[in-house]
């Protein structure tokens, strides 16, 4: 359940043609590092631009999601999503309000 205040990791991917089931398998080994204080992730790619996605993960806290990023495990899945990549931007986020959820 998402709870306001809680924190959210964020990526726009703009994946390399022909790339796209490749880098789905690598982000999904990615997140699944991530242990017990990812709360849940989800990628989403573009309707009308495929090679585009969203990624987003909930988190328990940021210290959690800090610490996952600093092993190595993290480091060297988020290497291989990019190899596949022509442009990554990450954001950091805070969720103020959700409806619906």
């Amino acid at each position: 359940m998402a709870t306001i205040g809680q924190p959210y990791t964020c990526g726009i991917w703009t994946v390399r043609d022909g790339n796209e089931e490749e880098f789905v398998k690598r982000w999904t080994a990615l997140v699944e590092s991530a242990g017990e204080g990812g709360r849940s992730f989800i990628l989403i790619e573009g309707r009308e631009d495929p090679h585009r996605f969203l990624s987003f993960g909930a988190w328990e806290d940021w210290a959690t999601a800090d610490g996952w990023r600093a092993t190595e495990a993290f480091g060297e899945r988020m290497q291989a999503c990019r190899e596949l990549c022509e442009d990554f931007r990450p954001n950091d986020s805070t969720l103020r309000i959700a409806v619906g959820v």
